[in-house]
């Protein structure tokens, strides 16, 4: 590597790194990447999992909401997500009968019929609207303030003006409001999801309110889309754009140690060569930060998620008798009602597993097909996402591919019962990811797809103004998902650590 003093090093090639890293080259700065994998991208990599199949899956992240389109347009990316019809399909069985609750992204008469049919008093349907409603309307007004300086606890609050809303996401559970506007177990356990995805977290923890405001304010509208080509499109464009800025981007060089001083940061990379900056932006998680400045790690729920990608031969069908590409083309849940992700949670807090496990899934190939080759295209193939919750690193621990493997089947025991011959008859291949894989592969502490706990977009009033990407020494700042305002594909703590370097340079 270059002896020369860089105005910025960034350590991982994470999207949010290479957001940082293209912001400062377009202002001047000289910038470096290093990244300690063969290529960049961390966990929004798209990958051939399954190398005999022409199939390219995003393995780890795999829907965009959080990304802003300020981001897009300042960085000039040619990058598209496509908007799905359907937000969201839940079997269940009513008197013996298999049914399910369907829900289209743009309300309609279907949406309402389904909620009747799993309510008959219409309460709920009329409830979700307004809920829904209002947490667009919050969204709207929140979703530009992610881009900014950050704003205290009593400034966000008064710019929202929404104080009845503020109320219930910020100061109560979101279990508590569930629980009092809904009345339907399995309405409940929908809305609840959006609160516990990668969280080990009982509907009435905060941490849970934190999860669902960050999974509701995306871009002002909340909606997840599937990013055509997978996530490694995003990656190749932030890869584009960094390159053409004069970013300098180094894969195989894994930072072994952190040294810094009032006048500049020196990282040791394993390969026994040395980079120098004057500022340093750190895309790892902070424990990694830390363990690398040799300080004290900050604490944090483990991961709790496990990741499982198929590719099939068809879909499977239902015995509700929905069309499956309804089904699956939104978000598909299984064993999610309110109470089952309680009752979950108690279960493998006492480190057991139950028979059937709560899931959700969605096929990115039938909102794109491109990650698949032509000849895979018209044999049919499919893929299926799977998102496995209450999952956490410690059930791992003692034997990593025993508690896959019986995960695996509890995951598949809950997506089996509503389908009329077994999933794994049209699977042509899968693969299955615990936190602890997680950690081994990407470098996320415990497998925590946040890095660590996520925070709400604020800081308290007490607190000094900033970014929310700071740390203890002026010299580095957070650009990851670590950051306040962190979490999911977003690049926002790019954007923001970019921002806290040339405000310092001023």
């Amino acid at each position: 590597m270059s002896k020369e003093l860089y105005d910025v090093a960034i350590i991982g090639g994470g999207h949010n790194g290479l957001v940082a890293a293209t912001y400062l080259a377009q202002a001047g700065k000289s910038v470096i990447v290093v990244e300690a994998n063969a290529e960049i991208g961390g966990a929004t990599a798209s990958v051939r999992a399954f190398p005999e199949y022409d199939a390219r899956l995003s393995r780890y992240s795999y829907l965009v909401s959080l990304l802003p389109d300020q981001i897009v347009s300042d960085l000039g990316l040619n990058f598209e997500c496509i908007s799905r019809n359907v937000s969201s399909y839940t079997p269940y069985s009513k008197d013996g009968a298999d049914k399910g609750l369907y829900v289209a992204r743009q309300w309609d008469q279907a949406t309402v019929d389904s909620f009747n049919e799993i309510d008959p008093t219409g309460n709920d349907w009329k409830a979700w609207q307004s809920f829904y409603n209002e947490l667009l309307e919050f969204a709207e007004k929140i979703a530009p303030s992610m881009l900014q300086p950050l704003k205290s606890r009593s400034e966000l609050k008064a710019m929202v003006d929404m104080p009845t809303v503020w109320n219930y996401l910020m100061e109560r559970p979101i279990g508590e409001v569930i629980q009092e506007r809904f009345t339907n177990d399995i309405i409940r356990g929908v809305i609840l999801t959006d609160a516990l995805v990668g969280t080990l977290a009982s509907a009435f923890d905060m941490q849970a309110n934190i999860c669902f405001l960050y999974h509701l304010i995306g871009n002002g509208t909340g909606e997840w889309k599937v990013p055509k080509g997978g996530m490694g499109a995003l990656v190749k464009e932030l890869e584009r754009v960094a390159r053409a800025a004069g970013v300098t981007i180094c894969v195989n060089s894994r930072v072994t140690e952190v040294h810094s001083n009032d006048n500049e940061i020196a990282l040791d990379i394993a390969d026994g060569s040395k980079v120098r900056a004057q500022y340093l932006l750190s895309n790892a998680a902070p424990q990694t930060l830390a363990k690398l400045r040799g300080t004290q790690a900050p604490q944090s729920l483990e991961g709790a998620q496990m990741k499982i990608n198929i590719l099939l031969k068809a879909l499977p069908q239902l015995k509700s008798g929905i069309d499956p590409r309804l089904a699956f083309a939104g978000t598909f849940h299984a064993q999610e009602s309110f109470s089952n992700f309680e009752d979950t949670l108690e279960m493998v807090k006492r480190g057991e597993l139950p028979e059937k496990l709560p899931v959700e899934m969605y096929c990115h190939t039938l909102s794109d097909p491109t990650i698949l080759s032509q000849e895979l295209q018209g044999q049919g193939y499919q893929t299926l996402t799977i998102f496995g919750f209450h999952t956490p690193a410690k059930l791992f621990d003692s034997d990593n591919e025993a508690m896959k493997s019986a995960a695996l089947k509890a995951a598949m025991a809950s997506l089996n019962q509503y389908l009329v011959e077994p999933i794994e008859n049209v699977i042509v291949a899968i693969e299955v990811k615990s936190p602890l894989d997680i950690e081994g592969e990407i470098g996320l502490p415990r497998g925590n797809i946040f890095h660590k706990d996520l925070s709400f977009p604020f800081r308290e009033d007490h607190q000094l103004p900033g970014w929310g990407v700071e740390t203890d020494d002026p010299r580095i700042f957070i650009c990851g998902a670590g950051a306040i305002r962190g979490g999911g594909v977003s690049g926002i703590p790019g954007h923001n650590a970019a921002m806290a370097v040339l405000d310092a340079c001023k």
